[in-house]
């Protein structure tokens, strides 16, 4: 196992796994007994998010870098829209079979393995996993390359470049799909390095790769295509090592046996209603990506500029915290331990909006800014500024609500219940084609991206009125102090925000007769940004913020323990 890792992977009494391979597993009171006593597992769940924040926080800085790269190439032209809508069908495909439903559905059912202590149910239980999640994608990825030339005439950009590069970039969903159930093995047992560094060389391929083979691809398109693919196989291969540290032995076997194993019976009962729901708010992407590519040249591409600023944003916090908390909740749901189940989850929520609210409306006031610094070059030019940043600031209205779906909906997973999240997506999906439907005509890609915001709001009251509806102890108290606080940051957000709008024209006319980027767009973002930092850490100082107190402390903690 990596070096700290199962250090703080489990409380004191909990239930640890017993590695089969004969590797032994360290005690965690053996290891640090009195300070694993006064630890509390909020504070381990905040450090195990803060470390994947971490690598989260440079993967998506390596995020912006590839799109960039993807930019300078390709702009917001046909090339670059038949690239995005290509992209979005395997991406729809490798969210329902990897991150969502098979994460979602395999870690409650692999929990349920680690407390009994079962070594041979176990490893019969991941290879039929193995084998099952192999065939099912493999068959896919097949019909997808198949069938690539009908499915991408329901998309407005060039039928014949969109089919070659749906077709290259299929076989990414096998591949991601493994690095999932990998990952999954691994956030299980409270390990969640690897899972960080792989997205971080996917990005560093998507980069690297198209300028290494770009002169032999035919277009930069099809050499960002397979750096995809190339990609697809680091993120796999780099968690392998630390599975295989964990002692746990699995590979294939028969398929009706696999089918007949009951762990992976139960799996596919949680992921049938799941791809339901998955696949309702997948299609979102799908249909406004048709939607946009209809609407305009460009279009389509800005969406994805913007929806990949956003994603940075997610990363940096939410996206960790989720990964983290699905196995916390999952124990403590085994457990009936519904008050600590509540409280975690409350600072969860909490803490997405403090880490959410003033990004939101800092970026939507700096968003232009923004989409200069990182993208303008080459074939990105005022009108793509334009376009991208309109759409990014319709974007930002939705951020807090997609980071709280992340947060909530790991609460019905941890309890087995695949069909309340279901039903909302499918609820949001409907709304937001409506919405998309009414505004796409007049607003173009801002109408599209109101539309995505708008159902993202949706999803997080229905999953809310869901969770509350439960009578779970704890909840109701839980989710009026999320709902004060947030009122709370808005208020000292904009409190914030109010000077950088008095103080944006001088700095904007300070530095506009440069004509580099890094200096026009560059020095006002800068400044704007340090002075919005100060005086938010200043609120936060002088209010006492408890939050971000717990925040601080968690932190504290562990460079103390180090």
């Amino acid at each position: 196992m990596l070096k700290g890792e199962w250090r703080d992977a489990f409380p004191a009494d909990s239930l640890r796994p017993r590695p089969c391979g004969g590797i032994p597993v360290r005690s965690s009171l053996a290891l640090m007994p009195d300070e694993k006593k006064n630890d509390t597992a909020a504070s381990r769940m905040m450090r195990n998010a803060g470390k994947l924040s971490v690598l989260t926080m440079i993967s998506r800085v390596l995020g912006l870098v590839r799109e960039m790269t993807k930019a300078a190439l390709l702009g917001t032209g046909p090339l670059s829209d038949a690239f995005a809508v290509s992209f979005v069908i395997p991406n729809f495909m490798r969210r329902l079979f990897a991150e969502g439903s098979v994460t979602v559905a395999f870690i409650p059912t692999f929990k349920g393995y680690l407390h009994a202590n079962d070594e041979k149910a176990t490893n019969e239980f991941l290879s039929a996993t193995l084998t099952v999640l192999t065939v099912l994608v493999g068959c896919v990825v097949a019909l997808g390359i198949a069938l690539a030339p009908w499915i991408v005439r329901a998309f407005g950009s060039d039928p014949a470049e969109t089919t070659v590069l749906t077709r290259i970039m299929f076989p990414f969903l096998a591949l991601v799909s493994v690095a999932a159930l990998l990952q999954g093995i691994l956030n299980s047992i409270g390990v969640f390095t690897p899972s960080g560094i792989a997205p971080i060389l996917f990005n560093v391929c998507f980069i690297g790769v198209p300028w290494l083979i770009g002169g032999l691809a035919g277009n930069p398109a099809r050499a960002m295509a397979v750096a995809v693919v190339v990609g697809g196989v680091a993120q796999a291969v780099c968690q392998l090592p630390a599975v295989l540290r964990t002692g746990y032995r699995f590979g294939f076997m028969p398929l009706g046996k696999a089918f007949r194993n009951p762990g992976m019976r139960k799996v596919m009962s949680l992921v049938a209603p799941t791809i339901v729901g998955m696949a309702a708010y997948q299609i979102n992407d799908i249909v406004s990506t048709a939607l946009a590519s209809r609407a305009g040249t460009g279009v389509a591409s800005s969406l994805q500029y913007s929806l990949r600023l956003q994603e940075l944003i997610l990363g940096v916090f939410a996206v960790a915290t989720s990964t983290v908390l699905l196995p916390e909740l999952a124990d403590a749901a085994r457990k009936l331990d519904w008050d600590t189940f509540s409280e975690r989850l409350g600072h969860a929520m909490e803490s997405m909006v403090l880490a959410t609210i003033p990004v939101a409306v800092f970026s939507m006031i700096t968003g232009r800014d923004i989409v200069t610094l990182l993208f303008k070059a080459r074939e990105f030019g005022d009108e793509s500024v334009r376009m991208t940043a309109s759409v990014f600031f319709w974007h930002q209205t939705g951020l807090l609500f997609i980071a709280m779906n992340r947060v909530i909906a790991p609460a019905f997973y941890a309890r087995s219940d695949t069909k309340t999240p279901t039903y909302a997506g499918i609820i949001s999906f409907i709304v937001n084609i409506l919405v998309a439907l009414l505004l796409v005509g007049l607003l173009k890609g801002p109408g599209i991206a109101i539309a995505l915001s708008v159902a993202s709001l949706a999803n997080t009251a229905m999953l809310s009125w869901a969770l509350l509806r439960s009578g779970m102890h704890g909840l109701k108290s839980a989710f009026g102090k999320t709902l004060g606080y947030s009122g709370k940051i808005l208020l000292y957000s904009l409190v914030g925000a109010a000077p950088i709008l008095l103080i944006r024209p001088l700095f904007l006319s300070a530095f506009s007769a440069s004509r580099s980027r890094l200096i026009y767009a560059g020095m006002p973002f800068l400044a704007e940004t340090i002075v919005f930092l100060a005086l938010m850490a200043g609120i936060l100082f002088l209010t006492k913020d408890p939050v971000a107190a717990s925040i601080v402390r968690a932190f504290a903690r562990r460079k103390k323990r180090k």
